[in-house]
């Protein structure tokens, strides 16, 4: 009972830190910022993260965030409304590879 007591206490005393993602050489993002979502019905894409005024876009696909930057919100909504989101994150998203439109230059 104590020790149930005691890890409750240091849970509820634990700082509140934003969640960040770390892109190594490429740096962390902040996703406070974003809007993020947890997706379940692709067996490729686990989670979708965007912001809307940057037009940034993370995707989780396999444990691995990619990065896409100048994203409009009709991509956006493209990506979340698709019936493959994995066939539009190679289509659409993907196809542009690193030197394409939706590449990060920063």
């Amino acid at each position: 009972m104590v020790r149930a007591a005691a890890l409750i206490l240091s849970l509820l005393s634990a700082p509140i830190r934003p969640e960040t993602i770390d892109f190594g050489s490429r740096g962390t993002v902040d996703l406070s910022t974003f809007g993020c979502r947890d997706v379940n019905r692709s067996t490729m894409i686990q989670r979708v993260c965007y912001d809307a005024t940057r037009g940034t876009l993370l995707v989780a696909v396999r444990g691995s965030y990619l990065h896409y930057c100048n994203v409009p919100d009709e991509t956006f909504d493209a990506l979340m409304n698709a019936p493959s989101m994995g066939i539009f994150l190679n289509r659409v998203l993907r196809i542009s590879g690193a030197d394409g439109r939706y590449a990060c230059r920063t």
